[in-house]
């Protein structure tokens, strides 16, 4: 091992199991563990230390030193650069195995509560193409690969630019993407017009770092049955070349449902406080599920793989059981995708969601569902659900919640426990945060359902749907 201390490398490491969140462990001669990035268990590798602490330590690997008998080969041609599909390097069917180990694992290391057994995980028979939305950047510096600098051999590289995925941590640079599995044509074709023209016309793409450039997003939503919605991001109007790239999209790409552009001057990528312009076509698209319609704008949040969205909700809906008689409470919901999916088997359904916009998108798509039992209120979940506000809504039967990764506030979860439901539904994007608020929530509830679902194939994000029942 070498003894720099800020570049400490461990040789031919071995790798021996799957940890959680995309990290695999081995341990040192001493006993302590360490925790590797894009290792595969089994494997035999060189590790540069990133973190070293008393009992633990994290590191990447630098090279594949023996690959493990768990490795496929990936099939992407972007693998291991551009950031996503992080775990091409495992068969599905491993990847199943190891996001159920996680769950089960952080449950019972976090939560500490008694739970039922975990049942097997609903893995998504989409592997490939199964997103219906994705983001481009339009960067003026491209990414260069460790083995282009070394073969420049300290020549200075000059400047190019790309249109794809940000470079994993750093703010400035995109890899260049010519084919990406992760959703339904014409996502290929979008990229290939887009560049083509680009570079004929001699746009400018965004410099993050001057914070100079025209051309900065390209967003592209699809829905199952192909209706198709882009947004072009650009810096400043200037309305010829807009126009011109605009009309160039809707000549070149087929079936554009509804065409969009944004004008974003600020620093940052962020949409939601920015004008979206129809261009072309209705505005938004439309996604089923079941049976139920929602409308899809270009700033509303929608589950990003419809298919599997469809299967969670199913069971979300099981572990509710309801009769048709029930006051069920929908938090953080969203444009009220969930509650909508349970409405017909619920008397009332009351949706609560921080985002006005997402609120009023809710609304319109139970109107749009002839849905006249659904009611949806814009605030803080944890400010919100007070007693008054129980008192003129009803209490509720069955609350269906939903958090961001970070689980919900503690005065959301103390006043739940004050409510005491029958039933709470707790769906999770992180199984960690979920751990630590059913061990809050078991002063009161006990846990007698898990579900994992996984909604993302070839990553280490993973959903679990537990059912908690009034001890």
């Amino acid at each position: 091992m070498s003894r720099k201390k800020k570049n400490v490398v461990i040789n031919d490491f071995k790798i021996e199991a799957y940890a959680a969140e995309g990290k695999s462990i081995g341990h040192l001669e001493d006993g302590k563990v360490v925790f590797v990035e894009n290792a595969v268990p089994g494997d035999t590798v060189h590790v540069r230390l990133t973190k070293s602490k008393k009992s633990w330590a994290e590191g990447k690997v630098t090279e594949l030193v023996v690959p493990s008998s768990l490795r496929a080969v990936p099939f992407c041609q972007h693998f291991g650069v551009c950031g996503g599909c992080k775990w091409q390097m495992l068969p599905y069917a491993q990847q199943l195995i190891y996001k159920q180990q996680q769950v089960e694992d952080q449950l019972k290391r976090i939560g500490q509560v008694a739970l039922p057994e975990v049942q097997p995980i609903l893995g998504s028979h989409k592997e490939k193409y199964y997103r219906n939305k994705l983001e481009f950047t339009f960067s003026a510096q491209r990414y260069r690969t460790n083995e282009e600098i070394q073969a420049a051999n300290g020549a200075l590289l000059p400047k190019e630019h790309a249109l794809g995925f940000h470079a994993p941590g750093l703010f400035d640079k995109v890899v260049p993407i010519y084919t990406c599995y992760l959703q339904d044509e014409p996502t290929n074709l979008l990229l290939e017009v887009l560049r083509t023209y680009t570079e004929k016309k001699g746009h400018k793409y965004y410099d993050y770092r001057l914070q100079d450039g025209w051309l900065r997003n390209v967003i592209l939503r699809r829905t199952k049955a192909g209706e198709v919605l882009i947004n072009l991001v650009i810096k400043e109007e200037n309305q010829k070349e807009r126009e011109a790239i605009l009309n160039h999209l809707l000549r070149e790409i087929p079936g554009i449902t509804s065409l969009h552009y944004t004008i974003n001057g600020k620093m940052n990528d962020s949409l939601h406080d920015q004008e979206v312009i129809t261009y072309h076509g209705k505005g938004f698209i439309e996604e089923t599920l079941e049976g139920f319609r929602y409308k899809i704008s270009p700033k509303s949040f929608f589950q990003t793989n419809s298919y599997q969205a469809e299967r969670l909700y199913q069971v979300t809906r099981d572990f509710a059981g309801l009769t048709g008689n029930e006051t069920l409470y929908d938090l953080y919901c969203g444009t009220g995708s969930i509650g909508i999916f349970c409405s017909k088997k619920a008397k009332k359904i009351v949706g609560i969601e921080a985002i006005p916009e997402a609120i009023a998108d809710a609304k319109e798509n139970a109107a749009m569902n002839g849905l006249e039992n659904c009611a949806f209120y814009a605030g803080d979940v944890s400010e919100i659900c007070t007693d008054d506000f129980f008192d003129a809504h009803g209490k509720p039967d069955v609350i269906i919640t939903d958090p961001p990764r970070a689980g919900m506030h503690e005065k959301l979860v103390q006043q739940l426990l004050k409510m005491e439901a029958p039933k709470i539904v707790y769906v999770s994007c992180n199984p960690a945060t979920q751990a630590r608020d059913l061990q809050l929530l078991d002063a009161k509830y006990k846990v007698t359902r898990l579900q994992p679902v996984d909604m993302f194939p070839h990553t280490h994000h993973i959903e679990n749907v537990a059912l908690l029942e009034l001890k």
